[in-house]
């Protein structure tokens, strides 16, 4: 089997005409994690939203183990989890309902119940799941949004200030269920503001002058 391996090299985008960042070269293999850090407007979340194939890049190639996710583009975005700033929740359907639809949505089908399960309770959930997502507080929604992740079982984590309305507790529990991840050998990327204190943590400061 071989290792997950992200290379980006020369990277440029354009935000509403403008250039937001150029020659940005990024290398990740299996077990890293990088923070992207930097002032609103840097390019973070550009540069996340353009690893997810979202917005265009205007150069540069993003490649997976060697290859162009150009060239296969729906087979890319399987092997990642993408977190923005909207969790991404419908209101009228419960949290269970929400988390079920999505994986439907990715063509998994209907996760098993334990597997569900303790998704729920890595994020201490499980007594909100039968709660329609209206009624779930903004902490609540964002480690709803989490779970989505979580559950996805995707290499490749792209996260946009994943932290966001989290409480103490459950940042804690992010950055368990982080260090999990890349344990397993999976890649993760996070736009953050807040120090999020993973093991062995890389960072790249975007807009650094």
């Amino acid at each position: 089997m071989v290792a997950p391996s992200l290379s980006v090299e020369d990277l440029a985008c354009r935000r509403g005409g403008r250039p937001v960042f150029a020659h940005l070269s990024i290398s990740l293999a299996g077990g890293e994690f990088l923070a992207l850090t930097g002032r609103n407007g840097s390019g973070k979340t550009t540069l996340l939203r353009a690893l997810a194939l979202l917005t265009p890049h205007e150069a540069g190639i993003i490649s997976w183990q060697g290859r162009d996710v150009a060239e296969a583009p729906e087979a890319w975005r399987g092997r990642l989890a993408w977190l923005g700033h909207a969790d991404g929740l419908k209101g009228d359907l419960t949290l269970t309902e929400n988390l079920v639809a999505a994986e439907r949505l990715r063509g998994a089908g209907t996760p098993a119940a334990p597997r569900l399960d303790a998704a729920l309770a890595a994020f201490d959930l499980a007594p909100l799941a039968d709660r329609p997502a209206r009624t779930l507080s903004a902490g609540q929604r964002r480690r709803g949004a989490l779970v989505r992740v979580l559950l996805s079982d995707a290499t490749l984590w792209l996260l946009d200030e994943p932290a966001n309305a989290l409480d103490g507790p459950a940042q804690e529990a992010l950055r368990a269920v982080l260090q999990r991840h890349l344990g397993k050998g999976g890649i993760a990327l996070a736009a953050t503001h807040s120090a999020l204190d993973i093991v062995g943590a890389r960072n790249l400061r975007i807009g650094a002058a």
